[in-house]
């Protein structure tokens, strides 16, 4: 959160409750400010955010009398209250009214700000303002040499593409940013940019470069024993491999990325779900029809396990 929120206690809260009665203006806004980083920092959220949006309210009835800076911490503390709230797109919409004020007055904090931002465009879906916004904060990121900083920008920009089906523009905001990661030597990130290469080369059905992409992100993660991300690459490889149409491998490495998740704990069934469904696809390309039979009903079984039950409708007497 903003630079005070969290900091070590210097009075008590008590006192700051004790000081609202007695304080005005400014000072009146800094204190709700205050009480409301105490209570956020205890995982009263719902306090916490009233606590924001009163210091808010107080601040913006000051108008320019007051600084900039109090208004913009407390929008930032409201989004960072809606956040653990899980009101994402009211998260994003306090934490960019943060960042434009902050911006507007040079602060040093309205990069990291903004790249928070950014995120949480992501988590709440809107993918076109990821791009805006993480396109700006590359920029800023270049300019004051952050090569790193620039590249984790560049790849969530990739995601952001991706998820809107954009698969070209991914693969090369995805390359841009295996370049910088590349120059920082930064490996497992290199391996990251190739694996995403790979999922959107399969979606535009350029099997050998899938291959090649999913190939080199397998290496690196075998080599590290990261076999979290190892699985998604190898995942990419399969998929490659059946547009390919080498069927036979195919199937042979989507079973193998199943046998590695088997152990793990909780179970993404989604992720079963998809590798098992695009198995089931061969087997009926070669023939196994029987096989693929009883794949499908063991799949429907798991489906309606997973599916929501509607509420039961009254009867009305």
């Amino acid at each position: 959160m903003g630079e005070d929120y969290g900091q070590e206690e210097l009075v008590t809260e008590e006192m700051l409750w004790d000081r609202i009665p007695e304080v005005q203006g400014e000072e009146r806004a800094n204190t709700f400010y205050e009480l409301s980083a105490r209570i956020f920092a205890r995982g009263q959220y719902d306090e916490a955010l009233a606590l924001a949006e009163t210091a808010r309210d107080i601040f913006s009835e000051l108008g320019a009398s007051a600084p900039s800076e109090g208004l913009a911490q407390a929008y930032s503390a409201i989004g960072y209250n809606l956040n653990q709230l899980k009101r994402m797109d009211e998260a994003a919409t306090a934490m960019s009214k943060a960042v434009a004020i902050l911006r507007d007055s040079k602060s040093p904090i309205a990069l990291e700000l903004a790249c928070t931002l950014g995120e949480w465009w992501y988590s709440s879906k809107n993918y076109e303002k990821v791009i805006e916004t993480m396109y700006e904060c590359s920029q800023e990121h270049l300019v004051d040499g952050n090569t790193i900083g620039a590249a984790n920008d560049m790849h969530l920009i990739g995601c952001a593409h991706r998820e809107l089906k954009n698969y070209n523009e991914a693969i090369i905001c995805f390359q841009e940013a295996r370049k910088m990661f590349k120059m920082e030597k930064e490996v497992i990130n290199v391996a990251r940019c190739d694996q995403k290469i790979a999922s959107c080369y399969v979606e535009i059905g350029e099997g050998e470069k899938a291959l090649e992409a999913a190939r080199k992100s397998i290496d690196v993660f075998e080599t590290a024993h990261d076999h979290r991300r190892e699985t998604f690459a190898l995942f990419e490889y399969g998929k490659a491999e059946i547009l390919l149409e080498k069927l036979e491998d195919g199937l042979c490495t989507l079973d193998g990325v199943l046998q590695i998740i088997a152990d793990d704990e909780p179970k993404d069934f989604d992720f079963i779900l998809d590798i098992e469904t695009r198995m089931v696809a061969v087997m009926r390309k070669l023939g196994r029809m029987e096989e693929a039979d009883e794949v499908d009903r063991r799949l429907a079984t798991v489906r309606e396990a997973l599916e929501s039950d509607e509420a039961p409708k009254e009867d009305g007497f």
